[in-house]
């Protein structure tokens, strides 16, 4: 028995339609379907779900985010078009590959991420993190 991966992605939006504008407009989500209190789009693979909800939007405390996978010659027009666009950046890229961490209208800390596990684990092997074990 074991499980498939990511099915789908939900966030919750103080504000639905600020929201949708910012996933389609900014970040070119495909509009996939939409109701009252939210709406599915997809972004590549990934099925993602905005769903209206009071929780008074606060920034998320530590370092749980979502990334999206860019390749690497898009990244830095990617990183001018989220600046242009005033998205705020909440912490700097202190990994391998290239990152920009950014909030979403909502406070949720997303991510741009250029490189793959498998790139990762390379530069891993390479300056491993403290007692870092693998396993092949």
């Amino acid at each position: 028995m074991t499980l498939q991966g990511l099915n789908h992605l939900t966030l919750a939006v103080g504000d639905l339609e600020r929201a949708w504008q910012f996933y389609t407009d900014v970040l070119g989500a495909k509009p996939e379907a939409r109701w009252a209190a939210g709406g599915y789009l997809t972004l590549g693979g990934l099925w993602l779900c905005l769903s209206l909800d009071d929780w008074q939007g606060q920034p998320q405390a530590g370092y749980t985010h979502y990334a999206f996978g860019v390749e690497a010659a898009q990244f830095p027009a990617w990183v001018s078009r989220l600046q242009a666009a005033g998205v705020p950046s909440w912490r700097d890229n202190r990994s391998e590959g290239e990152s920009f961490y950014f909030l979403d209208p909502d406070g949720h800390q997303l991510e741009l991420h250029v490189g793959s596990l498998a790139s990762r684990l390379a530069a891993c092997r390479i300056r491993p993190y403290q007692d870092m074990q693998f396993f092949d």
